[in-house]
């Protein structure tokens, strides 16, 4: 027996899109974690022959440098995981489960939120000064020798990581919103097979 409802509807280009702005989101999610470990060591090494020449105390240098090791770390491990993340999600889509379209509705929120505060962070670095006390003097001596380390295509390919970010989040939350992605979403399930009848089984016949 066949039922109408049986037939899964066909999957919305709106929702293939948006699984495929998420992979993409995860593969940029892994290149920028890859980039950073790549240039960890130069920007060490520039690091530390900008602060010989000045007249920091090599124990401040040694802690910051452990600071930058761990922070570039953490900050690839969390990235992985984030694109990890969105490459479940796409699958999660794909297959047509309301609860991914609700998790990516989610994650979206806080990766707008989050990057909207990681541009700006990075904008009031580059726009503003740091400013510290006058006992404070080599902590932003050291602070600005660091952030002269970095490659000088650094600070630009962050700034379009963040926007893209921001626009990617935008169109997924878009594309998951449109009625197309609604029907999807909300199709009927394939209905529970009727139980078999049990078999016959003939009587003995008497002895």
């Amino acid at each position: 027996m066949s039922y109408p409802d049986e037939v899964p509807a066909r999957r919305p280009v709106t929702v293939g899109l948006a699984a495929a702005v998420l992979v993409l989101m995860a593969v940029g999610a892994l290149a920028y974690a890859v980039a950073g470990l790549v240039t960890l060591g130069g920007t060490v090494d520039r690091f530390r022959a900008a602060a010989a020449g000045s007249t920091t105390d090599p124990g401040e240098v040694a802690d910051l440098v452990t600071l930058l090791r761990v922070a570039v770390g953490l900050s690839a491990v969390l990235t992985v995981l984030v694109g990890v993340v969105l490459v479940g999600l796409a699958f999660g889509l794909l297959a047509g489960r309301s609860g991914a379209r609700v998790a990516t509705w989610v994650v979206a929120g806080l990766g707008l939120v989050l990057g909207c505060c990681g541009l700006v962070v990075l904008v009031g670095q580059r726009a503003v000064p740091l400013r510290l006390p006058q006992n404070d003097r080599p902590a932003a001596e050291l602070l600005g020798l660091v952030g002269d380390a970095y490659p000088s295509w650094w600070i630009p390919v962050n700034a379009a990581l963040s926007v893209g970010q921001l626009l990617g989040y935008l169109v997924v939350t878009a594309l998951l919103a449109l009625p197309a992605a609604n029907g999807w979403f909300r199709r009927p399930r394939r209905p529970p097979a009727p139980p078999r009848p049990a078999s016959a089984v003939p009587p003995y016949p008497p002895r």
